[in-house]
């Protein structure tokens, strides 16, 4: 096992921090300095969504992370030409193409890489040539993860949430299963596996628990958590849980 399958990257989303500024149209709270804080306790990345409503994270937000991340810094973006000149300008670590709609409240499902497979073939394209990384957001079904390969990605991000909202015992196993086996097929076609939405202190284990996932990307439940307990305590307890359900699940590998 290499080291980094021991912890899985931690990627703090801080968009909620904006949606609580942006209620009152506010100067705070910031979420540039929830990132740093969440940094100094132990987040490997931080991770916005732009979305073109600007509902939460504005322009501004993400140029002063650009300037001030430590660490690395994920751009969730619709494929659209505007978002794509935001790109250019920011120069993210890390691009993740999601799917967008203005009447959501979150983010609903993953891309349909299939039946969009041209248009991200080129947009991938345009974005690589500016020498940017890729990564996109797809449900966990094993085709879509193959067409995230051929159309050029370099990740893809498994949309957990069907797994976290699941209400009874067996679309819980079903919907984990389909987790391990997408995680297992983007290892296959060489892509990187990476998970995030509706993932919180009470599901975390089961997720890190998949070997095959490099990146945990939580934003919600850390930012509820934090307005009780503060956001170096939140980051540093997800961060152990999701450590501690690593290790576990490397200990039963070895048996």
């Amino acid at each position: 096992m290499s080291a980094d399958m021991l912890l899985p990257r931690l990627g703090v989303n801080v968009d909620h921090v904006a949606t609580v500024r942006q209620a009152r149209h506010a100067s705070y709270p910031d979420p540039v300095t929830a990132a740093a804080l969440a940094e100094l306790a132990g987040a490997a990345q931080i991770t916005v969504h732009l979305r073109e409503d600007r509902r939460h994270i504005q322009d501004r937000d993400v140029q002063l992370l650009r300037q001030t991340c430590q660490t690395r810094l994920n751009l969730e973006m619709a494929a659209t030409p505007e978002m794509m000149r935001v790109a250019f300008e920011v120069r993210p670590d890390m691009v993740t193409l999601v799917p967008e709609r203005r009447q959501e409240v979150t983010t609903e499902g993953g891309l349909d890489v299939i039946g969009q497979k041209d248009a991200l073939k080129r947009f991938i394209a345009d974005l690589k040539g500016a020498e940017l990384k890729v990564s996109l957001f797809v449900d966990p079904d094993v085709e879509q993860v193959q067409m995230a390969a051929r159309v050029g990605a370099d990740a893809i991000e498994l949309h957990t949430g069907r797994f976290c909202e699941a209400k009874t015992a067996d679309v819980r196993k079903d919907e984990h299963r389909r987790l391990v086996d997408a995680a297992k097929t983007a290892v296959k076609v060489k892509l990187a596996c990476y998970a995030g939405h509706g993932i919180h202190y009470d599901n975390v284990h089961d997720i890190a628990s998949i070997l095959e996932i490099e990146e945990l990307n939580i934003g919600h439940s850390i930012v509820a958590r934090a307005i009780l307990v503060g956001m170096e305590r939140a980051v540093a307890d997800m961060a152990r849980l999701a450590r501690e359900a690593r290790q576990a699940a490397l200990a039963e590998a070895r048996r």
